[in-house]
């Protein structure tokens, strides 16, 4: 499987999971069907299934378009079915959702938003995480609590430590000035910081990070209790 990152709105990143074999693909929150397009036709890639981490316009715009132009079926979180535009087929916590070549355990990850969900191709060793857990950051606590927060985001320290996380932003610097704000003696980080901003300078994503990587530099992977992390993310909210 192939994953190709599409840059969406301002910095908004959708995925393009590939069957190579077939051509068979996947789209992970079409914040905008535009790009997405213009991929999908000079590829001759056929756009089969659309997958929703949560029902925020930036992660779902593109949903009706691309369903009406290739006939898709659009995956979303069960009790985010009056949320998601043009939903198809529900799923729920720890349900393997299996199509064609495609195969991803899905985990219930609010806090970011009460439906918020993550795709597991575990036997791609590939997560995408929407806007639970960023590179070097976690999504803000919108619609549900920092205790689902911080639990959610111990769900993905359970994963294999070369799991490779696919988030729906492009935040990695700015996360990266938090971090090393209250981790200052941190050289993992240290280090991270100066390959995030040669990345950059070159125009290329931050994107994927691995799950070793961000046991040892997301400050709030780090925290080790309800109390502190909920202190971090009420310091982030006004960083």
């Amino acid at each position: 499987m192939r994953v190709e990152i599409i840059k969406c709105l301002q910095d908004n990143y959708s995925y393009i999971l590939i069957d190579e074999a077939s051509l068979n693909a996947c789209i992970i929150d079409p914040g905008d069907s535009k790009p997405i397009i213009n991929f999908i036709e000079n590829n001759n890639i056929k756009l089969k299934y659309i997958l929703n981490t949560h029902h925020h316009y930036d992660h779902v715009g593109g949903n009706s378009e691309l369903k009406k132009r290739y006939r898709s079926e659009v995956i979303g979180f069960k009790d985010d079915r009056h949320r998601i535009p043009e939903i198809d087929i529900f799923v729920s916590d720890n349900e393997i959702w299996k199509k064609d070549n495609f195969e991803a355990k899905i985990y219930h990850t609010p806090g970011h938003t009460t439906g918020h969900i993550a795709f597991h191709f575990y036997k791609d060793n590939k997560i995408f995480t929407g806007d639970t857990l960023f590179s070097l950051g976690c999504g803000k606590v919108l619609e549900g609590t920092h205790e689902q927060m911080f639990a959610s985001l111990n769900k993905f320290k359970e994963l294999p430590l070369d799991t490779e996380i696919y988030c729906g932003h492009e935040y990695t610097l700015q996360n990266s000035n938090f971090c090393l704000a209250y981790d200052s003696t941190n050289s993992k980080l240290k280090e991270k910081i100066k390959i995030i901003k040669k990345k950059l300078s070159n125009n290329l994503t931050t994107v994927p990070t691995q799950l070793n990587d961000e046991l040892e530099c997301n400050i709030f992977l780090k925290a080790k209790s309800l109390e502190s992390f909920s202190i971090l993310r009420d310091l982030k909210d006004n960083f």
